[in-house]
């Protein structure tokens, strides 16, 4: 039996079970604290599939931990800018927000995601 490509249906329902794209993405936050305590966290991961708005969409990002400093922070439930074009048919997602509150504060971040399906031309 041979398998075929999925068709990817772009009027997808959320509950819908066909796959959409989604984006790595890695990026650092903004320093907090002072003098000896002052510090930043990187973070990776992947986004949530593509979630339809208006002429575009965005996806969904629910990162559970930063990289350690005898403490954590969790990017939770942020959701991307709508898609900025590239060229050859790819695009990104800029993504701004803060981390959860912890160890008596919180960082800023912003980064974008990377190119959807860099393999595919």
């Amino acid at each position: 039996m041979v398998r075929k490509r999925a068709i990817i249906n772009k009027k997808a329902t959320p509950w819908c079970k066909v796959q959409r794209h989604v984006h790595e993405f890695q990026g650092s936050t903004q320093l907090a604290e002072e003098g000896n305590d002052r510090h930043n966290h990187r973070f990776a991961g992947v986004t949530g599939q593509a979630i339809p708005k208006g002429n575009s969409h965005v996806h969904e990002i629910d990162l559970t931990n930063t990289d350690f400093f005898n403490h954590f922070h969790k990017l939770k439930k942020i959701t991307t800018g709508p898609a900025i074009r590239v060229g050859r048919g790819k695009h990104v997602h800029f993504v701004k927000g803060q981390t959860t509150f912890n160890d008596g504060h919180v960082h800023q971040f912003k980064f974008s995601t990377l190119i959807q399906a860099p393999l595919i031309k």
